[in-house]
Order: structure tokens, then sequence, then C-alpha cells
């Protein structure tokens, strides 16, 4: 074979494996606090935790909360922006970043609002039915 030929094809698995690598790492699952310490990149679902101290800091220019996990763990976390319109509302939260000690910095967040259809009388849903031919 020509030593181009070789060249060519390591390459070609080299740049295949790292673009593989990076993929993997970009697909994450939901974890709770506990497990997203091990992770740079976690995906934390939870919902706010409101008997706690909530607010945005002028100094730090940060939005800080408690939240508790699936799994009951509470942990501040720190948002790097004001706070959302509809954070009361939200019935789940998803907080995207990393655990630094006890506190989760977080560079996203997600909220889940209910709808408002889920408290919605059923007779009013038929009605807004049409009627079947």
């Amino acid at each position: 074979m020509k030593p181009k030929l070789i060249l060519g094809i390591i390459a070609i698995v080299g740049f295949t494996s790292l673009l593989m690598y990076n993929f993997g790492n970009s697909i994450s699952t939901y974890v709770n606090f506990e497990q997203a310490v091990e992770m740079n990149n976690a995906h934390v679902v939870g919902s706010w935790d409101d008997s706690k101290d909530y607010g945005f800091s002028m100094e730090s220019k940060q939005f800080s909360f408690y939240m508790e996990d699936e799994d009951g763990n509470i942990r501040r976390v720190v948002y790097p922006k004001a706070k959302p319109n509809n954070f009361e509302e939200a019935d789940q939260l998803v907080v995207i970043g990393e655990m630094q000690g006890e506190v989760f910095y977080a560079d996203e967040m997600l909220m889940k609002c209910p709808s408002k259809y889920n408290n919605a009388d059923e007779a009013e849903f038929e009605k807004a039915m049409p009627a079947n031919s």
C-alpha cells in the first residue's frame, strides 16, 4: 500500500473516533445532584424549593435558588442570568451545568409549566370537540 493511502485511512479513523467520542459526551441523561458531581455537563431534573431563600444578586449578577432533585437531594443552584418570568409557576425544572462543591452552577435552565388544559372540565372539552357525523 502507498504511504499516502495508509495515512489517509489513519486520519479518517482518528477523526471518526474523535467525532463519536464527542457525540457520546454531548448526549446526556438526567441525573441527580449526587451523580452530577462526576460530570462536566449534567442535566438535573427537580423542583424549586420555595421554603428557602431565592433571588437575584445585583453584585454578582446571578439568580440563585434551592432545588430538590427527584431523589430528594436539595442543593443551591446559581444561574448567571435574571430570574425567568415564569419561574414560580414551573412544575419542574431542568438545570444544565456542573457541581462545584455543594453548589450547582447552571449554564442553562428549562422550565416545565403546568398546562392550562390539565384542569379543564371534561364536559367543556367535549363541547369544544366537533361532533362525529
